[in-house]
């Protein structure tokens, strides 16, 4: 390959687990034939296929030359230029945040507001929630800088296609906001929660430096509309005028979601899927998947499992969180929602994962329903998983007994905060989404020894929105000539860095 007309190797090296610096470089020399060269790491990724040989595969770009070689990155190129625009951003999540950012960058005044609170607030409400139970509706899992992703792993993988520029410029982003470094090649990257609340804060000073502004604590409550034009938002701390407003409320903001959809702003329904929490001794996974209980300069393993038995629903795990905990996701109170998070280091004694199945409403019901109506019947069942005991207990049996119907009473320790109690799923699903759960539960754990020995409990439905906006090429809300509706509160996008890209892509149309 070529850089700036300047040939570049590409090579590949497979090391131990605990390589250095050093060994790296000399196998680059040896491979090149030259102690002079610069390099830079394009992918590493963990080959465990033969547990007696578990090493790193790690793709490499080199400058073979007596000189440093800087290998530009393919990452967008911001012009600023005093523009006489005002544009109100709602939600700092990733699509929110990173749409304001590029429009700052661009000579816009952008403003955005949150109806959480700033990080640093954010993290200590909810430590009191886990500790004491008091719940914030303005500080929790869901609501708050950074949005959800904040405070679950970190990760930043993409299916998302043609994306390299805007991915790499989020990436950059993070960064030099303190992310560690390997995001850049990682096959699986993830920053962590501890990490990710230094850098949203960091980014939201980076933003500010540059003449943005945030309002936390800041509510959407009306949208003021004039010919199908948006002119101003309303919250309880005034009305905000605007050019152009871009909606980026995440997957929990129904309200938002009812908001838009009273003002014509069209939806339909979509694919998406929902399920349980499964958790585990970290050990059982590493066993599975290395052989070993430990391998020293290796954090914790993952898995992803698929299924789709004859006459049932696809099920798949989502959002797998090793060395992690299970947390209580309820943006509001009367609600119970389960996710996953982790820190950097992965360190805790569990494993968990979403084990969800793929739904499409109307299939599901079997009748003609409205977005209103989605939105309607997953509420109400994140509603009923609370009603059981009117708190944020989780019901909950083993593995096992779900697989053989059978109801269980004592439950071994678990990562999750508020508690478990035992319960027949059975009237809690659908049965087409029960008897795919229970199917597919008894194939994993075929493909994981002591996988049904695990903990299933509460209820994930926050993979991604029931309902997704209709918009034109431009990214602007159909019928609409200054209103975007982006991330994953769009229905369009999913995880940290699809919503990310999906709100810069908006912002550089608009540009």
């Amino acid at each position: 390959m070529e850089i700036d007309g300047v040939k570049i190797n590409t090579i590949e090296v497979r090391l131990p687990i605990e390589y250095s610096k050093a060994e790296l470089e000399q196998k680059i020399a040896r491979m090149v034939g030259s102690n002079l060269f610069s390099y830079d790491i394009v992918l590493k990724s963990l080959d465990a296929r033969n547990k007696r040989d578990i090493h790193w595969k790690i793709r490499i770009n080199v400058f073979k030359g007596d000189s440093k070689f800087s290998f530009k990155g393919n990452i967008l190129d911001i012009k600023f230029r005093k523009r006489d625009k005002k544009i109100c951003v709602v939600g700092s999540g990733p699509a929110g945040f990173f749409a304001g950012y590029i429009l700052q960058k661009a000579g816009y005044e952008t403003i955005i507001i949150e109806r959480g609170s700033e990080v640093a607030k954010r993290s200590k409400l909810i430590s009191k929630f886990e500790q004491k139970g008091e719940f914030c509706e303005s500080a929790n899992y869901a609501f708050g800088e950074g949005g959800a992703g904040t405070f679950s792993d970190g990760k930043l993988t993409s299916r998302t296609k043609n994306i390299d520029k805007e991915k790499n410029f989020v990436i950059e982003s993070y960064i030099e906001a303190g992310a560690p470094e390997e995001i850049r090649y990682l096959s699986h990257p993830h920053i962590g929660t501890n990490n990710l609340i230094k850098v949203v804060r960091n980014l939201r000073q980076k933003f500010e430096e540059i003449g943005g502004k945030i309002l936390f604590e800041t509510t959407l409550q009306d949208i003021v509309i004039n010919d199908r034009r948006v002119v101003a938002i309303e919250t309880a701390k005034g009305k905000i005028d605007c050019d152009y407003l871009f909606v980026a409320c995440g997957h929990s903001a129904y309200d938002t979601y009812r908001l838009l959809l009273g003002k014509g702003v069209k939806f339909q329904n979509k694919a998406f899927a929902i399920g349980s929490r499964v958790e585990h001794l970290q050990e059982i996974i590493n066993l599975s998947q290395w052989g070993k209980k430990k391998i020293n300069g290796l954090k914790a393993a993952e898995y992803k499992l698929t299924h789709k038995a004859t006459n049932a629903l696809p099920v798949y795990s989502f959002c797998m969180c090793p060395g992690g905990k299970i947390v209580q996701a309820s943006p509001q109170k009367g609600l119970s929602i389960v996710n996953g998070m982790s820190y950097y280091s992965r360190s805790s004694p569990w494993a968990n994962s979403a084990i969800v199945a793929g739904i499409y409403l109307p299939e599901l019901l079997n009748k003609d329903i409205t977005p209103n109506e989605a939105l309607d019947w997953l509420e109400q069942k994140e509603q009923v998983f609370y009603e059981l005991h009117n708190n944020f207990e989780l019901p909950a049996n083993i593995i096992r007994n779900f697989i053989e119907e059978k109801r269980n009473n004592r439950f071994p320790e678990t990562s999750y905060s508020f508690g478990l109690f035992d319960y027949d799923f059975r009237e809690l699903f659908p049965d087409a989404i029960y008897q795919s759960l229970r199917k597919s539960l008894t194939e994993f754990s075929r493909k994981i020894k002591g996988f049904e020995e695990g903990v299933i409990m509460g209820f994930e439905s926050k993979t991604s929105s029931p309902i997704q906006v209709i918009r034109d090429e431009n990214y602007l809300a159909a019928g609409y000539t200054n209103l975007y509706v982006i991330g994953e509160g769009s229905g369009r996008a999913g995880g940290i860095i699809s919503s990310a890209v999906d709100g810069i892509k908006a912002a550089t149309t608009l540009i």
